[in-house]
């Protein structure tokens, strides 16, 4: 037989029912809710995930180009190797003469030549930024902050030879046509001066030639990670080295000496070429071939040393 239940015991409440009553009267204690994401938010925040952690080549690039253009030392030697582009091309063709004055003026005839004088002090300045744009962050360390945000270091190099690649040929083509145009205006030779139009390929190739020179310094950079050593090595081996070699048997001169970067590059300089020289489709190849190849040893050695 059910006994009926009391009145007192249907008052007794359960401890389902408690629960919630204590938690409510308790002034200390706080509910919170925490409801189950659903597929869509859990779908967006992976989206956020992945896109946070990848750097894309692009803001690579962009950061190389804040870094170069906010040292003052970077862009202000480069524009005064433009400057000297143009400057020495003036003077050099201000005192142009027919070969009879005496002295080192006796050798300016050609116009386009003589307006590109001051190419070979703008080379060497511009071989100095090169290196110092990296070995620069060495001695800082900021190369291993860069290095470790971007996570792979082949990108990183192939940021700063665009960066510097591009710098360097926009203001040395600037630089170099505008040495030829005023050179050839104040042109003091017997020669008849040659129009811009004519001259197309030597500006190019002037161009092509200094921006080289710039990515050999950014190599020098990387490999020797020091801005003294990558600036000697530079001058010496680019510079000095071609005179040095003509010191030795013409038997041995003959065969290497144009196969350097310094003068496989003349070979694309000038309209006329010598015998001892390369032919100009041969100095491209042979000048590219020595920028490609420096570039990639220091790729190589980037990978392997610690930075």
């Amino acid at each position: 037989m059910i006994t009926p239940l009391s009145p007192a015991s249907k008052a007794i409440p359960t401890e389902s029912q408690t629960a919630p009553t204590l938690l409510k009267d308790n002034p200390m204690t706080t509910i919170t809710a925490s409801p189950t994401p659903s597929v869509q938010d859990s779908s967006v925040i992976k989206t956020k995930r992945s896109s946070t952690g990848k750097v894309r080549t692009r803001n690579v690039i962009q950061s190389e180009w804040i870094k170069f253009w906010s040292v003052r030392s970077n862009y202000l030697t480069l524009l005064a190797a433009g400057f000297a582009t143009v400057a020495f091309g003036m003077i050099f063709s201000a005192v142009a003469s027919d070969g009879q004055a005496p002295g080192p003026a006796a050798f300016l005839t050609n116009p386009v030549d003589v307006a590109l004088g001051g190419v070979g002090l703008a080379e060497m300045i511009i071989g100095v930024v090169g290196v110092m744009v990296v070995a620069s962050e060495y001695s800082t360390g900021l190369i291993r902050t860069s290095f470790a945000t971007v996570g792979r270091r082949g990108r990183v190099i192939r940021a700063k030879v665009a960066v510097v690649g591009s710098s360097v040929f926009a203001v040395a083509g600037v630089a170099v046509t505008a040495a030829v145009i005023a050179g050839q205006a104040v042109y003091a030779g017997t020669e008849a001066t040659v129009p811009v139009t004519d001259v197309l390929d030597v500006i190019f190739g002037t161009t092509y030639y200094l921006t080289g020179i710039a990515l050999i310094g950014v190599a020098l950079g990387f490999i020797l990670r020091s801005t003294a050593a990558g600036i000697g090595t530079l001058v010496g081996a680019v510079f000095i080295g071609p005179n040095l070699l003509n010191l030795l048997p013409d038997s041995i001169t003959d065969y290497f000496l144009k196969y350097l970067p310094s003068e496989a590059g003349s070979a694309i300089l000038t309209q006329v070429t010598t015998p001892d020289q390369l032919s100009l489709g041969a100095g491209y190849l042979v000048f590219t071939a020595w920028v490609v190849g420096l570039l990639a040893c220091a790729g190589a050695l980037v990978q392997r040393r610690d930075a």
